[in-house]
């Protein structure tokens, strides 16, 4: 699958567009994307964000998001967001500056938090380019 032309980071439906993609399509993109289920396990991870993590899709799908992949985001930044729009029954579409420090030298990331008000994925966006 091709990616759509207007598919950005900030575009306002970047999450109906997400969750239309395969994911070769996710692998066409130039942000990450990491898809979570209500459990917090990974269940999409592209290619970009592999690359620039250094961290193989196998070590990531399948595995807890904030306990596991990335324990750096446990907190009420990222993860208690996700939690608490959840428990609200509302949807989730928030950008924060963020600088990640596991695994790596400190990197200064924007992250957009993506949720639906009905169950499904939840997504992360990662921009590296602030």
């Amino acid at each position: 699958m091709q990616k759509p032309p207007s598919l950005n980071f900030d575009q306002p439906d970047v999450f109906d567009r997400l969750e239309a993609l395969d994911d070769s399509g996710l692998d066409t993109l130039d942000f990450g994307v990491i898809g979570f289920d209500a459990d917090n396990t990974v269940r999409r991870y592209n290619a970009f964000e592999s690359r620039l993590s250094g961290v193989a899709p196998h070590r990531v799908l399948g595995n807890a998001l904030f306990a596991a992949v990335a324990p750096c985001m446990n907190n009420f930044i990222v993860a208690q967001r996700f939690e608490d729009c959840a428990a609200s029954g509302e949807s989730l579409d928030a950008t924060v500056d963020y600088v990640f420090t596991l695994r790596m030298l400190p990197a200064k990331v924007v992250l957009r938090m993506l949720a639906s008000a009905k169950p499904g994925l939840r997504y992360l966006l990662v921009n590296r380019r602030p």
